[in-house]
């Protein structure tokens, strides 16, 4: 189960986007993100897109590894699109019962489906190319103007890291606690989709647990080496800023800007067509 989650977790290659600098990638994804909910049409998301595919080609991620964790992805997707189609109002195309299926709501279920993917995979592919501590360090370095205004930049950096790190171990956890129940009997792929979900609720008693025990010795060794708020601290391979980081970033600024130049664009040809 581990493997199908991509977030949190790091695949070491020798790629161009391995060796960017964190900050770069972190300010790229922020300014993608940002760009595809300004995109005004599904048409200007599949031109989104197309970044997209290029960092994860330039990333030399296999793609069994990136689809494959995509898996889950997929459900969340189908079930942003059918919403949007089944729940739309506009000119009716299908109903049945409370069911209305529209033209509006498929270009919206479209639309909402596509940029979650997007947004979604572009961010697993941040965590994929990039170390957590060196992540840490990539945020912690983006925050520090703000700690001017006592936002504790360090702090904020450390646990957005280990909030991401953990995610991998969790599920590692759940997967060793339904192995262990499988021993004493109990069946999780039997029955309905209701039936595996009320399976799945007495796992959450054990990984509770098992959580806070994890999260117990991590403040622990924490304190055993002597970790302390407010400190601060250098690092042992300090963050490079080059060329290569300004000219990858600017790409994706372009891309916002043209987003947003559309995206004006688009309102204004809507208000002068009223």
């Amino acid at each position: 189960m581990s493997e199908r989650i991509t977030l949190g977790q790091y695949y070491e290659a020798s790629s161009f986007l391995h060796r960017l600098d964190a900050r770069a990638k972190i300010a790229a994804t922020l300014l993608y993100m940002i760009a595809l909910f300004l995109a005004p049409d599904w048409r200007f998301l599949l031109v989104c897109a197309f970044p997209f595919l290029i960092c994860l080609q330039i990333s030399r991620i296999p793609m069994r590894v990136f689809w494959r964790s995509m898996r889950l992805i997929v459900l969340f997707v189908v079930i942003t699109m059918l919403a949007n189609i089944f729940f739309t109002e506009g000119d009716l195309l299908w109903r049945w019962a409370f069911i209305r299926i529209t033209w509006q709501g498929i270009i919206k279920g479209l639309i909402m489906s596509l940029r979650l993917f997007l947004l979604i995979a572009f961010a697993s592919l941040l965590t994929l190319t990039t170390k957590p501590l060196t992540l840490t360090y990539g945020l912690e370095s983006l925050l520090k103007p703000l700690a001017r205004l006592g936002l504790p930049a360090q702090e904020l950096a450390m646990m957005m890291s280990l909030a991401l790190r953990f995610i991998p171990t969790i599920m590692e956890e759940l997967q060793r606690i339904m192995e262990a129940q499988r021993v004493r009997g109990a069946d999780f792929s039997r029955g309905g989709p209701g039936k595996r979900v009320r399976a799945l609720i007495p796992l959450l008693v054990p990984l509770f647990v098992c959580s806070l025990q994890r999260s117990a010795d991590l403040a622990q060794a924490m304190e055993s080496k002597c970790y302390q708020t407010g400190q601060t601290r250098t690092n042992w391979k300090p963050l490079l800023f080059t060329a290569k980081d300004a000219v990858y970033l600017l790409l994706f600024l372009l891309i916002l800007l043209a987003m947003l130049f559309l995206r004006l664009a688009n309102n204004a040809y809507i208000q002068h067509g009223a």
